[in-house]
This record gives C-alpha cells, structure tokens and sequence, in this order.
C-alpha cells in the first residue's frame, strides 16, 4: 500500500512538472496533497478552494485516476468576435500604442480605448465590463509596464522560455528530481518608498540616516514543492556561494539537482568545481545574460522588499535580519502560497518582474 502511494505521488508530480495549464496545475497540487495525508478542508483552505471543489477532484482522482482531473469547461455564452478577430485584437495591443492605430496622444491602452477600437474595426459594441471580461479571455491582464536591460539578448530570452525551461519540465525520466531557481539579493536599511495609505494630504516620514547598511541574501524556490532554502552572508564570494551549496547538498540528500542561475563571476568560479565533480548530482542551468525577470527568486526578493522593507528604516542590521527571518519562516509555512505566487507564473507566461 504505502508503495502504491508513493508510486501514485511520483505519477503527479511528474505531472506538475509538465503540465503548462495553470488549472491542472491547481488539480494535481490538490491530489499531491491528498497522498500526503492533508484533509479536504486543510486543502481546501492551502488553495483558497472550496471544499466542495477539493471533494471534486479527489472523487474525480478515485475514480478515473489523474486523468479523471482532466474536465472540459463550460464555454459560457459566445463571443461576439472571432478568433481571428480576437488574434487581430490582441496583437495590436501588444504590438502598438493606441496613437500608432489612430487615436491621437493615446498612448495606453484602457478599456474605454479597446471598445473604441473594437466597434471602428469590427462593428461590436461591448460594455466597459464586457470589454474586461474579453480581455482576460485572452489571456491579457492589466499591469504595469517594466524596464528591460538593454542588452538583453531577446533571441536568447524566447530560446529559455520556449525550449530551455519546457526542456526541463519534461525530463521527468529520473534525471531530474528537485529544480531549483537560485539567486542573490543585498537588502539595505531602507530600500525604497511604495504607495501605502495613510491619513488624507499627508505622508508617511521615513527617518534614514543617509548612510547604506544591509544583509546579503542567497536562496533558492523549489519549483514544484515551493520549498526556499536561504542563508545570509556578509559578502558575495565564490566561497560563500560554495558554502550555500554545501548547504542544499544537504537539504536535499538524494536525486538530481538541476540549479537555475544567472551569469554571476561567483556561479562560475574555478573553487566550485572540485565540489561539482565530487557531486555529479548537481548541474547548472544559465539563464541568459542580463535576464533578472526569468528568475523566480526575483519575486521572491521583490515579496521580501514589499512586506518588511519598502517604507520602513532599520536602525540596525540585527532590526533586517530579524525581519527577514520572520518573513521566511512566516511565508514557508504555506508552500502552496509560494508556488502561486512565484512559480505558477512561470505556467501562465506572467514572468516575474524586478
């Protein structure tokens, strides 16, 4: 029995690795729970499902196994534009301000602009809602725009996204056991100031001393179990990076270790080597040059920053490393937050942004 089981949660968790479809990753996430022994409500409550839904799927499981999770979606009432309508649409949004396409000094798309456009180009007349409802549809949302670097290799960027990453995904033969995302990030005593609320036609005083202190941080996102291991360090060197290997070597004891990673001078040194041969469980995977939003551990520095840094000064070093001890142990207790706020983005196409 306790074999068949563990054969059973290997069976989903190779397909958590490959299944692209932010949904079944949900389904299979709720059945791997299930085998280890969580209850309904305790899964119904780690997804923000009910449990009716979580019973759903478990039934569904017991009775046509994994593929008794594949359920077709109601399609709802038609929509008035064709695909190739729609194609049409969401290219030009993409591709195009609203000034390039004819509306003078427009240069950002609104709800308002896109039913404009849909009723000069197609003949349909859609409410402020309706157009809403289309645009997530197809898969578009509303967000802020970002900054890329610009020598960024896009060709390259497409190349991880499309082949490299799925390529990983898809070694679910044995080679690869845990995939983790790495990376390092320096938090200072007071970082940044973001939007907060507070009392009407005031703001906020953050006290600073003028002067940089701050924690150097190095950790990994497990991608499929959400697991983070971190450390921190006083410096960035090869010998510090050479200790937090030793130290996932021994978090994860057994199975093939693929590390995604950028191109730091430290992922490179000459000192890793003798631990690498010694341990041929572990590989590298490099992201492309200059490509910080294709790594995970990017939001998961940007969540750190959000909740306990933005906005706040740290009167000593001890104040940030108390804080950041607490946000990792506070957001590791839910390892299911973790993935669908880091790692199911990376399903969706929503890649993180710095």
């Amino acid at each position: 029995m306790l074999e068949n089981k563990e054969t059973e949660l290997q069976a989903v968790e190779k397909r958590i690795k490959q299944t692209k479809d932010r949904r079944m990753f949900e389904r299979y996430q709720t059945i791997r729970l299930y085998l280890i022994g969580q209850s309904v409500s305790q899964i119904a409550f780690i997804l923000g499902r009910t449990s009716k839904t979580i019973k759903a799927y478990i039934d569904a499981y017991k009775e046509r196994g994994l593929n008794g999770l594949i359920m077709n979606h109601s399609t709802g009432k038609p929509t008035r534009l064709t695909k190739d309508q729609q194609t049409q649409l969401k290219q030009t949004i993409i591709d195009h301000v609203p000034h390039e396409v004819g509306f003078t000094a427009k240069f950002n798309w609104t709800l308002d602009i896109i039913a404009s456009y849909i009723l000069r180009e197609f003949g349909h007349t859609y409410s402020i809602r309706g157009v809403s409802k289309l645009m997530h549809r197809m898969g578009m949302s509303y967000t802020k725009p970002t900054y890329t670097l610009e020598a960024a290799d896009e060709e390259k960027q497409r190349e991880f996204v499309e082949e490299t990453f799925p390529g990983l995904k898809k070694l679910d033969n044995g080679e690869i056991d845990h995939l983790l995302f790495e990376d390092e990030s320096m938090i200072r005593d007071y970082q940044a100031l973001q939007r907060t609320w507070f009392a009407k036609g005031q703001q906020r005083i953050i006290q600073t001393t003028g002067k940089h202190r701050g924690v150097k941080l190095l950790s990994t996102v497990d991608y499929v179990t959400g697991k983070i291991v971190w450390r921190e360090d006083e410096e960035y060197t090869a010998e510090t990076f050479l200790k937090f290997l030793k130290q996932i070597l021994e978090v994860y004891p057994t199975g093939k270790i693929v590390m995604v990673l950028d191109n730091a001078r430290i992922h490179h040194a000459k000192l890793l080597q003798p631990l690498l041969e010694e341990n041929t469980r572990m590989s590298f995977v490099f992201l492309p040059p200059y490509s910080p939003q294709l790594n995970i551990v990017e939001g998961l520095w940007k969540w750190l920053k959000s909740d306990v840094i933005n906005n706040v000064f740290y009167h000593t070093v001890d104040d940030i490393r108390k804080n950041v001890r607490a946000f990792m142990d506070n957001i590791m207790l839910d390892p299911m937050k973790i993935i669908d706020r880091l790692c199911v983005r990376m399903e969706s196409g929503q890649i993180v942004n710095h």
